[in-house]
């Protein structure tokens, strides 16, 4: 499989590895960091759920 044809959530995966490689970001830093972003999408789609209903 091509990543092209990759579902989007891999491709995006994909991606955020390569930017951290490439910017020489230590994994325990990386971790923490992303520890952060997934709280904030998870409030951010728990928001979203809620002004649909």
């Amino acid at each position: 499989m091509s990543l092209n044809s990759a579902p989007k959530h891999i491709q995006l995966a994909v991606d955020l590895i390569q930017l951290l490689e490439e910017n020489h970001i230590e994994p325990e830093l990386a971790l923490k960091a992303l520890e952060i972003v997934s709280q904030d999408c998870k409030k951010k789609l728990a928001e979203q759920t809620q002004s649909e209903d």
